[in-house]
């Protein structure tokens, strides 16, 4: 009698096994979501322990229960390999998904593109559009001219010294962070070559950075840079205004008068970066120039054009005398648009 009592005990806990066996098998085996939302982001804070970024994943509805997180973190042998970082979640999934993502590092991350040519204000509204935060936080973090002491003491902001790129950013990203990584990344990319090519140009970094940025404003072209920055260098050298239309709309720009079209009273706006009125280079950079703008400057082209006039398509015409720029204006400004008018 106690032996068949005993046998069915045995029998019962061989049941009992088997089906909590075939639960917790079916609990990290099937997709599941436990939040109510299109979304939900999981933040592991760095240093986090294995038991803690399971509370974690448990607490934001992406795995049932610890049970069914450590039984598929032993099974996967994840457990020393989950790193930091905030993850998004948007549809039902195994743990061993969930474990796999952690595992890999699948944080997310907002691609936020700063093209080159932009100015302060004009990146803050990026900066703001792609949910940072205001735009005037943005514009505050980039007054911090501490950071570029070092090499441009004369540096009032960071105009110039943002590099423009598309940055990979944590959603909580904020505007400080954001900019310490733009201006290490300038430093990084105006290489000591660079600046050992602006030096012997008699170039101070700042003096190198605004022409580049200049040169960034003028041509979208690659192979225009180099005669660009040459035509401007070539001005500077004779002391001759550099006269480019881009200082004089970052000039209106900073006194909140520019109204997107540039007139010909404009030109007379009285600012030390209006280059038709003052000589020399204007006190500091008007946007963020890009790589090649940045070795155009020390690497002009070996060319003794001072005149360019836009070709109406992105190209420029080149020229080395004011009689030969004049016939270029003529046929690519009056006869241009004459003929635009006369043929629409």
């Amino acid at each position: 009698m106690i032996v068949k009592k005993f046998l069915a005990f045995v029998v019962f806990v061989i049941i009992v096994a088997g089906v909590g066996a075939a639960v917790m098998y079916r609990r990290i085996t099937q997709p599941y979501r436990g939040y109510a939302g299109a979304e939900q982001f999981v933040d592991i804070p760095t240093g986090s322990g294995s038991s803690s970024i399971g509370d974690r994943l448990v607490a934001g509805g992406v795995i049932r229960d610890r049970a069914t997180y450590r039984l598929a973190l032993w099974l996967s042998g994840e457990g020393r390999h989950l790193e930091a970082g905030e993850y998004r979640f948007d549809r039902a999934m195994t743990p061993f998904d969930v474990i796999d993502k952690l595992a890999r590092g699948d944080v997310y991350v907002i691609h936020l593109t700063l093209p080159e040519g932009l100015t302060i204000a004009e990146m803050a509204r990026l900066f703001e559009s792609h949910g940072f935060g205001p735009a005037s936080a943005f514009v505050e973090a980039a007054n911090n001219a501490a950071l570029v002491r070092d090499f441009d003491p004369a540096a009032k902001d960071l105009e110039g010294y943002l590099f423009p790129e598309t940055y990979a950013l944590p959603r909580k990203t904020d505007a400080d962070k954001l900019i310490r990584m733009m201006v290490a990344r300038f430093e990084h990319v105006f290489t000591p070559e660079l600046r050992q090519a602006a030096a012997s140009r008699q170039l101070s970094v700042r003096q190198a950075v605004t022409l580049a940025s200049i040169v960034e404003r003028e041509t979208a072209r690659a192979e225009e840079r180099p005669l660009v920055a040459a035509a401007f260098l070539n001005r500077l050298k004779l002391r001759m205004p550099l006269q480019t239309d881009p200082t004089v709309i970052y000039a209106l720009q900073r006194a909140g008068a520019y109204t997107g079209n540039l007139r010909r009273d404009d030109l007379a706006f009285d600012s030390p970066y209006n280059t038709y009125r003052y000589p020399g280079l204007p006190p500091g950079p008007i946007a963020s120039p890009g790589r090649a703008s940045l070795d155009a400057a020390v690497h002009p082209a070996d060319a003794d054009f001072l005149y360019f006039v836009s070709r109406n398509d992105g190209s420029h015409e080149f020229a080395r005398t004011l009689d030969e720029h004049n016939r270029n204006v003529h046929k690519y400004q009056v006869e241009y648009f004459r003929e635009r008018r006369e043929h629409p």
